[in-house]
């Protein structure tokens, strides 16, 4: 008697959307490059190269707080202000310590505890009075632009020392002291989310913060925490701004908000949490910095380029939106 052979499985159709949610950023970022060097080829200048990546460094650095705020289905949109906030408070510590020698190493720490107290109190209203993070710090970004303005009238301030202004001028190595800043950031980032329990619970909570309530985990603090986390790399930021301004300056940040949402959605965050990570806010970081410099060398109006970033946003949420929905239909 013959035995019936099973019959053999359908061969596997090749995953479209799970290799663009993977790779469609660095695809992006790939094409840029090359459709701005072949509209001009100074765009691939080592000089032009530099002033990408120090750009890109100092609104990357919060990027990578952002990501953990993300990851928990949460959002800061007052990251632009505390960078303006924090940059100007660091930049007069600066200036009245400045016969001390370690001017610069103590208006860092104050940028980076103004920060973290910001980060702390939107992360208490946001688990303490249960206010969502949107209307949080949409408040705050207004409320903290305003002190901005009130601290020294609106006034830059300047005078700072060559020390302070190294971190924002200077070079390690050859490489834009920002740049190696936003590395270890950065890596540090991508470290602690990989490798860390704290990494796992920040997923856990973004996932389905009701299983990880249930399952022991301390959910507010968690939340609170990425809160802290993004409020102190903000600060970090806004001491870097000023080191390379040269100056605390009240505007200092403007806009930052959207750049920085961008990167993380950009680089494959979800915004209804627990997806995403510290290597894709890095490229979708790149890819607004080559965006934006490649827009300025083609003499397209900055007005535009606001519009394009926002489309981008747009899309890449709505490409997120239906992953998900043809995932849940396919189970």
């Amino acid at each position: 008697m013959t035995a019936v052979q099973p019959p053999s499985p359908a061969p596997r159709s090749f995953d479209w959307l799970g290799f663009l949610e993977r790779y469609g950023g660095a695809l992006v970022l790939i094409a840029l490059v090359i459709f701005f060097t072949a509209q001009n080829v100074r765009f691939i200048s080592p000089r032009n190269l530099a002033n990408i990546l120090t750009e890109v460094s100092i609104y990357g650095v919060v990027a990578v707080g952002m990501t953990f705020v993300i990851l928990t289905r949460g959002v800061d949109l007052a990251v632009g202000s505390l960078v303006g906030l924090t940059g100007i408070l660091a930049a007069m510590t600066a200036v009245a310590l400045a016969p001390s020698g370690v001017d610069w190493l103590l208006a860092m720490i104050v940028a980076l505890a103004v920060g973290g107290g910001v980060g702390l109190v939107h992360g208490k209203v946001v688990t303490w009075l249960g206010v969502p993070p949107f209307i949080v710090t949409l408040g705050g970004l207004t409320v903290w632009r305003g002190f901005t303005l009130m601290v020294n009238d609106g006034a830059p301030v300047s005078g700072l020392s060559e020390a302070f202004q190294w971190w924002g001028s200077g070079r390690i190595v050859g490489v834009p002291t920002p740049v190696v800043v936003f590395a270890l950031v950065a890596a540090g980032g991508f470290a602690t989310l990989r490798y860390t329990r704290y990494g796992r619970h920040v997923y856990a909570v973004g996932g389905n913060p009701e299983a990880a309530r249930l399952s022991g985990l301390n959910v507010g603090a968690v939340l609170t925490s990425v809160y802290v986390i993004v409020g102190a790399l903000s600060g970090l930021a806004g001491f870097l701004l000023s080191a390379r301004l040269g100056s605390g300056e009240a505007v200092a940040g403007t806009g930052y908000e959207l750049r920085i949402i961008a990167s993380v959605v950009i680089g494959g965050a979800s915004l209804f949490g627990g997806l995403g990570g510290v290597g894709g806010t890095v490229i979708g970081a790149m890819l607004i910095g080559v965006l934006t410099n490649g827009l300025v060398i083609m003499d397209v109006s900055a007005y535009l380029q606001q519009v394009v970033i926002g489309v981008i946003i747009v899309a890449a949420v709505a490409f997120d939106t239906y992953a998900k929905s043809h995932r849940r239909l396919k189970r």
